[in-house]
């Protein structure tokens, strides 16, 4: 092979609101096709073909990724039930064990002190082993394996788990004996994600997803029997609406909910009877959302209700508990009012203390407030705050099960530094460190993280984490690679990542462009980002790059993103080529107009409320006029390409992809060699492999190809750390 793929080119016209669309390459769209897999199979193998001077940088990058994870890895344990849970990852293997220990005592307690590495195998051996997660990957030989769910009965006997083996996100759903460590004969072979079990432990409410992987049920399956026989507790008709169930921390009662982008409707069963008619808790009212908490106040047992009614930041209300018919709003009360400075995320209850999660000056933050203050309403600013420990980083809730826990646990970190696990007194607000995750060799005190803005088109001031090695010099001279994501009011916090001092160590500017879309400043930020403001988005992304470049090189500077910041790769790449030395497009979402026209595929349907809907004539026209597909770059003058995708991906469709990239190439046959096509062609998810080395082996390769566009050099800034 000496040139890259050149699929063959078949008329073919979308002609929608008097518009002609030509798309050569819509037969790809046939994933069945030999055709089609063939290509599939010639794009990665030009891709390793392309890539293969890049072997020796590859093997560097992931060693040092693996050295900076701990051989063995443990969780802190939390607590369910008066029975301690944690997590280990064994040396050498690339998927966790859920253990349970029957002889630690102490609300969320590790030990003492900070765990350290040497004391992980003696920790390891006084507990059992209720799952493992590496016989469920040797046992489907797919080297793929993604666990959905791991639940313990109430009565501790039984565990409910479920697993991917394709990446496809489809789930079979499974019952472990926990005397015996067997699984029981009961099976349910397509499963979603949520769950909850009843109070007697003999019932296991879970989630169906259809064809298009909308979960629109939730059904009861009681243990011992088939699954022919579950039935049906809620059915969500609404094709733009998601079911999902879960089990309230009080451990009273189940919550069922169903949500589209900007709308909700929240239903409860009591625990001990899983089998009544679930009662809704609000009713539902177009652009209305609302999810509920099980709480006890001091005036008897409420939900707790975090609303945007009335409040575009939300605010927390209160209501009954319904159980013997609906109602709807006019049974909330007020408890806390709206600021508009601070998005209200969620909030969590245990006995004596509620635990908010906030999104407050660019930052994550939990406030704790007694529920002795609710009933009578808490102005805006009660509470006490507990906040990131460490600059530019995130400080968010850990594994919290306890609801009669005196303490709740928390998890900092940052993008260099490792997670650290401190249990927070929900009385005095006091930090006791419990467990920091061991990175052997990695020191954050060489990295230096900031936070700054720069004005977008419309003057709106995007914020940007910037991160870099203490003897790079933000003077212009350091190649950089800009990330971002932007959609859905999702926030991406600076977690820390094992990949990143490979860039860094190597004189690379890291850079997490904040951009709107997404949920870094509030509902806010999403609202100006979303359907017909979806430009600010990429405008955000250009403008950072722009004020960049007087930091970093402006010739050698990278961007990336996944999914909806993969689309965002691709309309900059359209929109600024000349602005990028090198992109990388993960499961870009491009087709745009005629994925939003599809409304038999997976993730279409519920989608119109954050992309919009073509069938609208003004909502094809803002499609349109950003769809990467549609808008493809003159030819001359583009960046390096490097675009993933994954056959079983059920989120952003294969096809999307490579369809792109052939016309692509077509578009310009001379710049066409330096456009590459990763894709997993067996068995992979839409966010790329699963096991720990695996995935550090993926972010290798797409390190070695950014690292090698940017004509960074295999050398370290420092000698020190050589």
């Amino acid at each position: 092979m000496t040139s890259p793929p050149q699929p063959r080119r078949q008329p073919h016209e979308h002609t929608e609101h008097a518009v002609e669309r030509p798309d050569p390459y819509h037969w790809m769209r046939d994933l069945d096709s030999a055709e089609v897999l063939a290509h599939l199979g010639a794009e990665l193998a030009w891709y390793e073909l392309a890539t293969g001077h890049l072997g020796s940088l590859v093997e560097t990058l992931r060693s040092e990724m693996v050295r900076r994870v701990p051989a063995t890895d443990r969780s802190v344990n939390w607590r369910y039930r008066g029975t301690s849970y944690y997590t280990v990852l064994p040396a050498g293997r690339e998927y966790t064990q859920l253990m349970r220990d029957f002889n630690t005592t102490g609300a969320g307690e590790l030990s003492e002190s900070p765990v350290q590495e040497q004391e992980l195998d003696e920790i390891h051996g006084s507990g059992e082993v209720l799952l493992d997660a590496n016989l469920l990957a040797e046992e489907a030989g797919s080297g793929y394996v993604e666990l959905g769910l791991t639940l313990v009965s109430p009565d501790g006997g039984l565990l409910a788990y479920s697993v991917d083996t394709d990446g496809d996100e489809v789930y079979q759903l499974r019952f472990r004996d926990l005397s015996t460590g067997e699984d029981l004969a009961d099976r349910v072979p397509r499963s979603y994600y949520g769950g909850a079990w009843s109070a007697d432990s003999a019932a296991f409410l879970y989630t169906v997803h259809d064809e298009a992987y909308r979960p629109y049920e939730v059904r009861r399956h009681v243990i011992g029997t088939a699954a022919e026989q579950d039935t049906l507790v809620l059915a969500e008709p609404d094709p733009r609406f998601e079911i999902n169930v879960r089990t309230c921390r009080s451990g009273r009662l189940v919550v069922l909910w169903s949500a589209s982008r900007d709308t909700s409707e929240v239903w409860v069963l009591d625990v001990d009877a899983t089998d009544a008619v679930p009662r809704s808790v609000g009713g539902r009212r177009p652009g209305v959302e609302y999810h509920a908490e099980h709480a006890v106040l001091p005036d008897g047992e409420a939900l707790l209700l975090v609303t945007n009614d009335g409040a575009s930041e939300f605010r927390l209300a209160r209501c009954p508990v319904p159980r013997e018919a609906d109602q709807d709003h006019q049974d909330w009360q007020p408890v806390l009012a709206e600021d508009p400075a601070t998005r209200l995320e969620r909030v969590d209850a245990f006995a004596t203390h509620v635990v908010l999660s906030l999104r407050t000056a660019g930052e994550h933050r939990l406030r704790v407030l007694p529920v002795d203050s609710l009933p009578a309403g808490a102005s805006a600013g009660a509470g006490r705050d507990v906040v990131p420990q460490f600059a530019a980083g995130t400080v968010t809730l850990g594994h919290n099960q306890e609801f009669t826990a005196s303490a709740f646990a928390v998890v900092d970190q940052s993008y260099v530094h490792p997670p650290v696990s401190s249990d927070v007194d929900l009385a005095t607000g006091e930090r006791v460190e419990r467990h920091r995750q061991q990175a052997p060799g990695h020191d954050p005190e060489q990295y230096v993280s900031e936070t700054r803005a720069f004005a977008s088109a419309d003057g709106t001031d995007v914020p940007v984490t910037i991160v870099h090695h203490r003897d790079t010099s933000l003077d212009g001279t350091a190649p950089a690679l800009l990330y971002a994501y932007g959609a859905y009011e999702y926030t991406f916090e600076p977690d820390w990542d094992p990949a990143l001092p490979s860039l860094l160590d190597r004189g690379v500017v890291f850079a997490h462009a904040h951009v709107r879309g997404g949920g870094e400043g509030g509902r806010k930020w999403w609202l100006d980002g979303r359907l017909g403001n979806k430009q600010h988005t990429f405008d955000d992304h250009v403008a950072v790059a722009d004020g960049l470049a007087g930091l970093v090189d402006g010739d050698r500077l990278a961007t990336r993103g996944l999914s909806a910041g993969g689309l965002l790769q691709g309309v900059v790449f359209s929109q600024r080529p000349q602005r990028w030395r090198a992109v990388v497009a993960e499961v870009p979402f491009v087709d745009v107009v005629s994925t939003m026209f599809d409304a038999d595929i997976p993730l279409t349907v519920n989608e119109w409320d954050e992309w919009g809907d073509p069938r609208r004539k003004d909502e094809f026209d803002w499609l349109l006029a950003y769809s990467p597909y549609d808008n493809l770059p003159p030819a001359g003058n583009r960046p390096d390409l490097l675009v993933t995708g994954a056959l079983h991906d059920p989120r952003v469709m294969v096809w999307e992809p490579a369809k792109w990239v052939a016309a692509l190439r077509h578009g310009d046959p001379a710049w066409g060699p330096r456009c590459l096509f990763r894709c997993q062609t067996g068995a992979g998810a839409h966010a790329g492999p699963s096991g720990r080395f695996a995935h550090l082996g993926y972010e290798a390769e797409v390190y070695s190809w950014v690292l090698d566009r940017l004509q960074v050099t295999d050398a370290l800034v420092s000698k020190s750390l050589g």
